[in-house]
């Protein structure tokens, strides 16, 4: 319980700090950094969704949540799932253009286009997640309404009911392997098009600049698509319950937690601006 409770408190202080940070420094208003907002806003919503429940459960010893309550956390978890899908294909578009066309990447990312692609990722998640929310939820339950998860995920809730859901769940793998496959596709090829454009800099600071920016994204990209491809792309059936929850708890706990840490130790423009907040508060302190 107090491990649980530590990591939210880490994960809600990282990212609201980085948030924060972002949105409060005119030097970090780009849209890498803009992108990077809205990921440490997704995770932030993320823990706050599921964990927070989870705490409160394990302290009062009542296991229970309403079906609406159940609905709600389908409903934001798919959103913010697949908006943080959509939101690491644009960060690797970004840096492609930004490394590979910097001429033209003052042209095409400005920040009327970078609020459309933050709008336009939360609302995919949100048409997306509406759609399954509503067909798995209409399935009736009988017998046992115990869910065996530590917070109400489709393929837990599709296993309390007593129709045959055995053709909306193959409609659940192939639309996870869609949504999962071809955002993954486009951030490898995005990264094999940076290393090769990285090989032929000449300058040594360059190269490490383009290298430790994108080499944080991809750490990210791996702590989100490894879980999640394993999740979505095996049948339930085949996958034991002590695993897919152990998934599920890096995906929405441990994960929430890094981002933030990742992306701010390896970000030097992000680093500055902490630096001089504490430096703003210590001398107004003394």
């Amino acid at each position: 319980m107090a491990i649980v409770l530590l990591i939210l408190l880490v994960a809600t202080t990282g990212n609201s700090t980085l948030a924060l940070l972002i949105w409060g420094d005119a030097h970090l208003h780009t849209p890498m950094h803009l992108l990077l907002s809205q990921l440490s806003l997704r995770d932030l919503t993320l823990i706050s969704t599921t964990v927070p429940k989870m705490a409160t459960d394990f302290s009062s010893g009542h296991r229970g949540i309403s079906r609406s309550g159940c609905g709600v956390q389908v409903f934001l978890y798919l959103t913010l799932g697949v908006a943080e899908c959509v939101l690491l294909t644009l960060v690797a578009f970004d840096r492609y253009l930004a490394i590979c066309s910097p001429l033209r990447y003052q042209i095409i990312m400005t920040p009327r286009v970078c609020v459309q692609m933050a709008a336009g990722s939360w609302a995919g998640g949100v048409v997306i997640s509406l759609m399954h929310t509503v067909y798995a939820l209409h399935f009736s339950v009988c017998g046992s309404r115990k869910i065996h998860h530590f917070f109400c995920e489709v393929m837990a809730l599709l296993k309390l009911s007593c129709e045959d859901t055995s053709a909306y769940e193959k409609v659940v793998l192939v639309s996870g392997s869609v949504f999962l496959l071809f955002p993954f596709g486009l951030i490898l090829t995005s990264y094999t098009l940076i290393f090769l454009a990285v090989l032929h800099m000449n300058s040594p600071e360059g190269k490490n600049r383009a290298l430790g920016t994108c080499s944080s994204h991809l750490c990210v990209v791996t702590l989100y698509f490894g879980p999640a491809m394993i999740i979505y792309m095996t049948p339930g059936s085949s996958l034991p319950s002590e695993v897919d929850q152990c998934l599920f708890v890096f995906d929405v706990i441990i994960t929430p937690m890094l981002n933030p840490l990742i992306y701010s130790l390896r970000n030097k423009e992000v680093l500055a601006a902490l630096r001089k907040v504490l430096w703003r508060r210590l001398m107004f302190k003394q």
